[in-house]
């Protein structure tokens, strides 16, 4: 491409987590238990669902979805990472690079919309039980997964078309353990200002949009059950529960790395482990501990998953 033939860095510097050595064997250790516990975690949860008739509904072809997501999403860079931990000199080269920023935008905005379509799908749960599967119908679900996907897309293609034509000439180092966009414009041989309040714009409107639709659907889901029976309340509550602690996990690190992105605080270093590595493997624990029940009377679920997963744990925490 014409932006790489202007460009004198063909490859970037990635500083990683930390300096001591000891440590950086510490976290080879427990990074790579945790990426094996994330990949296990959320195939288990596409093998039960996939496997067992009972979970054929619309909320759990959703969260497999979304497992699908968090282990794209813990693979992009973690697994650089880990082997980083035993390199003196990580470096990644300009498409590589590009490539994270890429996917990483391309699945955090797929996420962001699948939280919103499994909100819909818990609305249509708890207000509308008796319409639930004729409202959730195949052509509504396939129609949800693939707005996900799509805004995923146009997001991402329009964060990286403000980079393609960036020159970078003189610095190439990135303090992070991956490449993440605020932290690649800053290297760019050019005044990048009015990029960065576009980058932020961006990615601020598409998180504003779907926080707010979350909200807005919660509120109505908390408004419609206040008044219902306590049991039909509690398992509601439950299960909006662990979607709101997901919701959490998932948008407080963007709010810190994306709304203040040219600061300097090492808590952004942080955050970006926690997003790209913890909330995958907690979303998987949440909902299947959490939502045992699709909250519909005839349906018993008995924590089908829940119980799988359990075991799962106690195998991994026995070896």
């Amino acid at each position: 491409m014409e932006s790489t033939n202007h460009s004198v860095v063909h490859e970037f510097i990635l500083l990683g987590l930390c300096k001591s050595q000891n440590l950086q064997i510490l976290f080879f250790l427990g990074f790579s238990m945790v990426f094996v516990g994330i990949v296990l975690g959320n195939l288990l949860i596409l093998v039960t669902v996939t496997f067992d008739a009972r979970l054929h509904m619309p909320m759990y072809f959703l969260l497999i979805n979304l497992s699908c997501i968090d282990m794209i999403l813990a693979s992009f860079a973690t697994p650089k990472m880990v082997i980083d931990f035993l390199r003196e000199h990580k470096t990644i080269s300009w498409w590589g690079c590009y490539s994270q920023m890429f996917f990483m935008h391309l699945l955090g905005g797929s996420e962001m919309m699948l939280l919103v379509a499994m909100a819909i799908d818990r609305y249509v749960a708890i207000c509308k039980p008796l319409h639930y599967m004729t409202i959730m119908s195949p052509r509504v679900l396939t129609g949800l997964l693939l707005s996900s996907y799509a805004v995923g897309f146009v997001h991402s293609s329009s964060q990286m078309a403000f980079m393609l034509n960036l020159p970078f000439c003189g610095p190439n180092v990135i303090d992070s353990f991956f490449c993440d966009l605020p932290l690649v414009i800053k290297l760019a041989c050019k005044d990048t200002y009015i990029l960065q309040l576009l980058v932020i714009a961006d990615s601020g409107l598409l998180s504003l949009v779907c926080f707010l639709l979350l909200l807005l659907s919660y509120g109505v889901i908390i408004f419609s059950v206040r008044h219902r029976a306590a049991s039909r309340s509690s398992k509601a509550f439950s299960t909006l529960s662990a979607h709101i602690t997901v919701v959490t996990l998932f948008f407080a690190p963007c709010v810190f790395i994306y709304v203040w992105p040219f600061s300097r605080y090492s808590l952004d270093k942080i955050l970006s482990v926690f997003y790209t590595i913890f909330t995958p493997l907690l979303n998987p624990i949440i909902y299947t501990l959490r939502n045992q029940e699709p909250l519909r009377g005839e349906v018993d679920m008995d924590g089908c998953v829940g119980v799988s997963l359990l075991a799962l744990l106690f195998a991994i925490s026995d070896w």
